[in-house]
């Protein structure tokens, strides 16, 4: 049997699961402004992707450099969540 496909399956679900609340929290703590970081972090893991030799490891910071890019969407999402009421504002002290 492969295992394979179903282990790098689990390792993109535990990713964008990682994601969700990494979101959640840097829109609390910095805004909408810390986005160029997750731009950065998506473009290392995209030439990350490229520049090793393991498929395996291709693909996983293939799909972190993805999940990070998506994660600067969703950053602007949560702040529409936050207006909403959907999601705690930070309060300032």
């Amino acid at each position: 049997m492969n295992y394979h496909g179903i282990l790098l399956g689990l390792a993109t679900f535990v990713c964008i699961g990682l994601f969700h609340p990494l979101v959640i929290k840097s829109e609390y703590h910095f805004g909408v402004r810390c986005w160029p970081v997750f731009l950065v972090m998506g473009l290392a893991g995209c030439l990350g992707s490229l520049l090793v030799d393991s498929i395996y490891l291709s693909v996983l910071l293939g799909v972190l450099g993805f999940s990070c890019f998506w994660s600067i969407l969703e950053l602007f999402q949560q702040r529409k969540r936050v207006s909403k009421g959907w999601f705690p504002k930070k309060t300032k002290k």
